[in-house]
């Protein structure tokens, strides 16, 4: 089995590849060690070919693979995308277009939530997958005849998924809503990495102004230190220890070596007075830049009882549309369509609100009645 290792194959392999309308597309890699994942492998086919390429093969250059994500007129298949698109926004700063997720699409067609890429072809096309190889080191030179048969079988089992799902969405006229779904996957906004923001990722419960300022100035040294370095945030520094320094902030030297969450000679290291300097650059950060720690919001109240009925017609709305009801909405979505006259949720929007929020606002309004005919819940106009 052919492994590309040179820009001209992997060229003439985006060529080909290219001649038709889409391509399957999934990525084997690692990051346990390091803070970008490292790229391991990418598999890619079209209709009636597989590729196999080796990101790691000295000199290989991957913008001819970048262009063809890049290609508007050609459908790029993923399974549970968001990882391998996160990987290639980072390599080339852009992310696929004309994206097609068929997990998500799983999901518009009533195949469960969250349906995993083994549960997916078995649905779709009654194969059996062997993941016996998933866990398997791919960073490692030669990769085995077994890995990389088991690497293009997930590409060419897609394909067929693929088929089976689009011929789906296109009798049930949900093309959009796998648009706007899409739309959302690949937003660029969601895959930036900004060091200054990199507190919030910190389960804080302190509301102290100099504690939060002193926090934002650490997990953005860390933040940094972890790229510049290439190694996992809890390397540089655990985020239990940077919360307990953080609610000290440490002046000297001699006051971070006396906090029991900091290492023995940790103090006296470069990163100790990196630590130092962070906090002090976080504590003489304007009023307006110190964070502020967003309590959950109190929603105004709502009858228990609504909420429930809301959930039923939850339920009932996804089966009759055969859509997974946790794509429509979710706890947090219902309590305030419960709570609010005119909530802002996802669910009164674009296609949720054809399947299910125009009827919920009626539910609310009286226009709409839940009963039970012949032993079936159903729901009808007032």
């Amino acid at each position: 089995m052919e492994l590309i290792t040179t820009t001209e194959g992997l060229a003439q392999a985006v060529d080909e590849a290219s001649s038709g309308p889409f391509v399957t597309v999934d990525t084997e890699f690692m990051r346990e060690s390091t803070y970008w994942p490292i790229l391991c492998l990418i598999q890619f086919a079209s209709a009636k070919q597989g590729y196999l390429v080796d990101p790691m093969a000295p000199g290989i250059d991957l913008n001819p693979f970048f262009a063809l994500l890049d290609r508007p007129d050609i459908v790029k298949v993923f399974h549970a995308a968001r990882q391998d698109v996160e990987i290639f926004h980072h390599l080339s700063g852009r992310t696929p277009t004309n994206l097609f997720d068929t997990q998500v699409a799983g999901m518009v067609c009533g195949l469960g939530e969250s349906i995993s890429y083994e549960n997916l072809i078995r649905e779709t096309t009654g194969h059996a997958v062997d993941k016996s190889s998933r866990f398997t080191d791919w960073s490692r030179r030669p990769l085995s005849e077994k890995q990389l048969v088991y690497a293009l079988g997930d590409v060419t089992h897609l394909r067929d998924a693929y088929r089976v799902l689009s011929e789906r969405i296109a009798k049930q006229g949900r093309a959009s809503w796998i648009e706007e779904e899409m739309a959302i996957l690949t937003d660029p906004s969601i895959y930036a990495v900004d060091p200054e923001e990199a507190w919030r990722r910190l389960k804080v419960r302190s509301g102290s102004k100099k504690m939060l300022a002193a926090l934002k100035g650490l997990a953005a040294w860390r933040e940094r230190e972890a790229q510049t370095r290439d190694v996992p945030r809890q390397r540089i520094l655990k985020d239990d220890a940077l919360l307990d320094i953080a609610s000290h902030a440490p002046k000297t030297v001699a006051d971070l070596d006396g906090l029991r969450s900091v290492p023995r000679g940790y103090a006296q290291s470069r990163n100790g007075a990196a630590v130092l300097e962070a906090i002090a650059a976080g504590l003489a950060l304007p009023a307006d830049q110190v964070p502020q720690i967003e309590r959950s919001e109190r929603l105004p109240e709502a009858d228990s009882s609504l909420v429930d009925a809301l959930k039923l017609l939850l339920k009932l709305k996804s089966d009759e549309a055969g859509v997974a009801a946790r794509l429509i909405a979710n706890s947090a979505d219902m309590e305030r369509l419960a709570a609010y006259a005119e909530p802002d949720v996802p669910a009164v929007h674009g296609w949720r609100r054809e399947v299910f929020g125009a009827a919920a606002m009626d539910l609310k309004a009286g226009r709409l009645v839940l009963k039970i005919e012949d032993g079936r819940l159903k729901a009808s106009a007032a």
